[in-house]
């Protein structure tokens, strides 16, 4: 049974703006997340991509937790591979004093966008269990050497996870976000829900974390109308499709610019899969396209990792996702 609810926001430039102006939106959409009661914040990882601000998730939830004080803030994720395990645990153990029993550690594995990136980063031959473990014992102070600061109490990790992440995550004891092809929102849910299955069953409960956890995410928008809600998604999905055939992620750009924008029957195949794997509609119809897709994955978390051009309609979109939850307002840390 869904016990949480969350935003993911990826720190998305648009069109004519600086990474600046993008990054302190995502502050600002954190403090009215919290206001409306979401349970969660999530932030995450991107490295030299043009239309994405966010670089740095422990700098930015930093900045969060100083402008919030009951949401739960977290990463989604730390790419683990483009860091020292010790670094990251120094990081979130810091980040926990300011925040404490707010933070979120969640993890993943995916490489650098571009080979340049991937050499910027000095990405190496990485093993994800290992380096997982590594940072676990850092923040639980068992490892060769100890982390500093000391966390005040535990920092929850997750794992965003693929097939092979779910894995890992099964192994290890932990939760897992999961989004993608894995949810088969649309159509055919492929080997998503077997995959799923098989995390619960490989699930090796821990003190912690005694039973398997599920979060899942996805874009999510709600408007007025139909074709309103479906507007919405069309910068992020044309920024998707201009990604997969240039090479590129662009800025956000506006519904209109989209429209105007000449495409490819190659792009126009990688706009439709985004529009599919998403969920848009009027309240009434997101309401029952969730409820299908929450009980079908047993999903504990809805982590909406929606974007648009109109950020006065995404905090309207974030409202009514809200209200459609029955969030009233901030809810206690913990």
């Amino acid at each position: 049974m869904i016990n949480g609810l969350s935003l993911l926001d990826r720190s998305r430039i648009r069109a004519g703006e600086t990474g600046a102006a993008a990054l302190r939106a995502t502050v600002a959409r954190a403090t009215r997340a919290e206001l409306l009661g979401y349970d969660r914040i999530w932030v995450a990882e991107h490295h030299g991509v043009p239309g994405i601000a966010g670089a740095a998730p422990a700098v930015l939830l930093a900045a969060v937790a100083g402008a919030t004080s009951t949401v739960r803030i977290g990463s989604a994720g730390v790419m683990l591979p483009h860091h020292q395990p010790i670094v990251v645990a120094e990081q979130f153990a810091t980040l926990s004093a300011f925040a404490p029993g707010r933070v979120d550690l969640g993890l993943g594995r995916s490489p650098g966008f571009t080979a340049p990136v991937r050499r910027a980063l000095r990405q190496g031959e990485n093993d994800f269990a290992t380096d997982l473990a590594e940072l676990r014992a850092y923040l639980d102070g068992t490892a060769e050497v100890t982390a500093h600061p000391r966390p005040d109490g535990p920092v929850p990790l997750h794992v965003l996870a693929t097939g092979s992440g779910l894995r890992v995550a099964a192994e290890a004891g932990l939760p897992v976000i999961v989004g993608g092809p894995l949810l088969g929102v649309g159509g055919d849910p492929g080997p998503g829900m077997e995959a799923l299955d098989a995390y619960r069953r490989a699930f090796r409960p821990t003190e912690r974390q005694p039973e398997p956890r599920v979060a899942i995410s996805l874009d999510v928008l709600i408007a007025d109308t139909e074709a309103e809600a479906a507007d919405l998604l069309l910068p992020e999905a044309w920024a998707m499709a201009w990604s997969r055939t240039h090479g590129v992620f662009p800025p956000l750009e506006s519904v209109a610019a989209v429209r105007a924008a000449p495409r490819t029957s190659r792009q126009q195949g990688h706009l439709d899969r985004t529009v599919a794997a998403a969920i848009t509609g009027t309240r009434a119809a997101v309401e029952s396209r969730l409820a299908e897709l929450l009980e079908r994955t047993g999903a504990a978390e809805l982590v909406a990792a929606s974007s648009t051009f109109d950020r006065d309609a995404l905090a309207a979109s974030d409202a009514s996702l809200a209200a459609l939850f029955g969030k009233s307002g901030p809810v206690k840390p913990g």
